[in-house]
């Protein structure tokens, strides 16, 4: 089935599912109440976004010196730099470095980036363990599923729903006390800090200056992942940069109130490299993998190079209408919501993933509650226009067009046709798309124009 088709199956199947709309919109209530309370935090939050964007926007403009800058800083620390143009590159380059250090196991903490070049699958198609130690990650990797949302992958599913996967996968006795099901995962996954040959973490930023990549965690599990494997792999996206440490005193507080309403998240780090040696703790190798799959291209549209600026908090999700009715999985890709349907075209290719771009209600909502001040809004029009531009509407969508455009420079042609014919078309024409359980706009048996006509000649 083709994607876009596929998109409006799920869709449908979502909408109109009471239970899975009951728990995402009452997780997503949750966040909604902490979120305006730690916006309470701020005196001045409209500045503070201004900022951001500011400081994201000249970064993304002088990308190239920055990423530089980066690696040079990063090599003098002691760590190891890989460009990667591809998700094939990354997944490759990974490939060696496990076959180098003869791993059999990798333990991996919460990452976007990592689910982008497709790592858990790849990982096990080369018979090598990879246990998510993220709580939400871990319960969806049980499930057999992907992540629901950057920030809360398990969003979807109710403390029962946690149960019973617990239950299935790891013989529990089912139970609703959630600190009872944390333990349980608490003390599996440590065996598995100890074991690992190699950690594999994402970054939420790089830091140009200092040559360092920063994370933030409520969990200390990429801590844990980086503190006891000898080797330690990070996956980061190209456009993750700020060019200086100071910048984390902006950017740390503000990812975590438009994410969670946090002042700032529990766990706070700072990698530069492998660890030195008068450090106890630490990776003795560290390789960073930079990310581009398609990120160049969309630097290179002066337009939409701004949807770079993302830090990846999720507030647009949140905020999204679509997005609290069909929910995650429904977009089938890495990046879902307002923010996925802007770079997923980018990344994954127009052709197959346009039809996100088509699925919003375009009511500002998430531009709105962006950080760093994206216009999504306006990106996602722009999204349509470049898909109309090259040609990728379907047949069907032009020919109604052009009929449409006709009726419309034609008066007489509009009134030519009957109210009841006008029905019977809208209703064999559109009634698939429209939606099987929305009712059909009625239209008049006579037009306002005929009705005017009508009206002025009774009035000779």
């Amino acid at each position: 089935m083709k994607k876009a088709a596929l998109f409006q199956k799920k869709s449908e199947e979502k909408a109109f599912d009471l239970k899975h709309r009951n728990t995402i919109n009452f997780n997503i209530s949750k966040y909604d109440t902490s979120v305006a309370k730690g916006m309470q935090e701020y005196e001045n939050h409209d500045l503070a976004k201004n900022r951001a964007s500011y400081i994201k926007t000249n970064t993304i403009e002088n990308l190239y010196k920055l990423l530089l800058q980066f690696e040079e800083n990063f090599i003098k620390n002691g760590g190891k730099i890989i460009w990667a143009a591809t998700i094939e590159d990354a997944q490759k380059a990974i490939q060696k470095i496990i076959e180098e250090k003869n791993a059999k196991s990798v333990v991996k903490s919460k990452s976007m980036t990592t689910e982008e070049i497709h790592l858990n699958e790849f990982l096990e198609n080369i018979k090598v363990e990879v246990i998510e130690t993220d709580l939400g990650e871990y319960i969806v990797q049980l499930a057999g599923q992907k992540p629901y949302h950057i920030v809360t992958p398990a969003m979807h599913l109710s403390k029962k729903d946690v149960s019973d996967i617990f239950q299935e996968k790891l013989n529990t006795p089912p139970t609703d006390d959630a600190q009872e099901l944390t333990g349980t995962a608490r003390r599996l996954l440590r065996q598995k800090y100890v074991h690992a040959e190699i950690g594999i973490t994402g970054a939420n930023f790089m830091i140009a200056n200092i040559g360092g990549i920063a994370i933030t965690e409520n969990e200390g599990n990429a801590r844990l992942s980086t503190a006891f494997p000898k080797t330690h792999i990070a996956i980061v996206g190209i456009e993750k940069m700020l060019p200086k440490l100071q910048d984390l005193s902006l950017f740390w507080p503000l990812l975590a109130a438009s994410g969670t309403g946090q002042r700032v998240t529990v766990y706070n780090s700072i990698f530069c490299g492998p660890k030195k040696p008068h450090e106890i703790d630490g990776p003795e190798e560290m390789y960073l993998i930079l990310l581009d799959n398609g990120r160049s291209e969309l630097l290179a549209d002066t337009q939409k190079r701004q949807a770079l600026n993302c830090i990846r908090c999720g507030a647009c999700l949140n905020a999204c209408p679509v997005y609290k009715n069909i929910g995650g999985h429904t977009y089938n890709t890495t990046y879902s919501g307002p923010i996925g349907s802007v770079i997923t075209p980018h990344l994954e290719g127009l052709k197959n993933f346009k039809h996100l771009s088509f699925a919003s209600s375009l009511c500002g909502a998430c531009g709105t509650v962006c950080p760093v001040k994206i216009d999504l809004p306006k990106l996602l029009v722009l999204n349509r226009k470049q898909s109309v531009e090259e040609n990728l509407s379907p047949r069907s969508e032009k020919l109604g067009f052009q009929f449409w455009k006709q009726a419309m420079k034609r008066r007489s042609l509009m009134n030519t046709v009957n109210g009841k014919l006008k029905n019977f078309l809208v209703k064999n024409l559109f009634s698939k798309s429209w939606g099987k359980k929305r009712n059909l706009p009625q239209i008049a048996t006579k037009s306002f124009n005929e009705l005017w006509q009508n009206k002025q000649k009774h009035n000779k």
